[in-house]
């Protein structure tokens, strides 16, 4: 039984990986809308869960949380940084400042701060195991996402980075990157506006969040001297960050 922390948790991919992972494991919950992770936790009836509220972007507020973990959730095996949004979709020259902020914030920054928080309790198992959920934006830049491919490539970076200064500590680092998802996410992008987050998933059959869970199930499950290193996860109708068959149409 493995002790797996879970960032983002209250919704999407993060919801759907805590039920993907609740089978013999015991599972940390982390997100800012604790109400959904009651909801999560009361789902998850045969599991034991414990529950942490921050938002990733809060430095001391993630710190704290960690500092204030109840020994017996100390022995943390598995870190998921899975929290992370897009804000806007224009022009660089266009885009709305605060959006570039708020995405270096959570994506790249929420990052490091969870890693380095949780990173003295990794260094205690022996099944030690980083999965960082970038992005198919992380690995190809596309119009009117300049901000946003800069921060999912900074966490392609930055698994890289920590796959090396990690070895000699037995940490096992992760990179899952995803092509379209039908989740919250473009809803978020959109700031709420249901139609144009709609279009997006238009014409196509994209992943669903489960599909993401049980890919990031399949890496914590491996031996524990395989090390999946680098995973990239596109829908049928999906050949690159842009390029998507819609109604057969690209």
């Amino acid at each position: 039984m493995k002790t797996i922390l879970i960032t983002g948790a209250s919704s999407g991919i993060g919801y759907a990986t805590a039920k993907a992972l609740a089978n013999n494991n015991r599972l940390i919950l982390c997100g800012r809308r604790n109400e959904k992770l009651l909801q999560l936790k009361a789902e998850l009836t045969n599991t034991e869960c414990y529950l942490l509220n921050f938002d990733v972007v809060h430095k001391d507020d993630v710190f704290k949380s960690f500092e204030n973990l109840p020994k017996e959730w100390q022995n943390i095996d598995v870190l998921i940084n899975n929290a992370g949004n897009a804000h806007g979709l224009a022009s660089f020259q266009d885009a709305d400042l605060n959006d570039l902020d708020a995405m270096i914030d959570s994506n790249v920054k929420g990052v490091i701060y969870v890693t380095k928080a949780c990173l003295p309790y990794l260094q205690n198992s022996e099944n030690a195991h980083i999965i960082n959920i970038s992005s198919i934006a992380g690995k190809q830049a596309y119009t009117n996402g300049a901000t946003y491919c800069a921060s999912k490539w900074a966490v392609e970076a930055l698994t890289k980075g920590m796959r090396l200064d990690f070895l000699p500590l037995g940490i096992k680092v992760t990179s899952i990157a995803p092509g379209v998802v039908e989740t919250e996410f473009s809803l978020v992008r959109f700031k709420g506006d249901t139609q144009k987050a709609t279009k997006v998933y238009e014409g196509f059959d994209p992943l669903k969040a489960e599909d993401i869970a049980e890919t990031i199930a399949f890496a914590v499950n491996q031996p524990k001297h395989v090390q999946l290193a680098d995973i990239t996860i596109l829908p049928k109708a999906q050949a690159d960050a842009t390029t998507i068959l819609k109604n057969n149409l690209y």
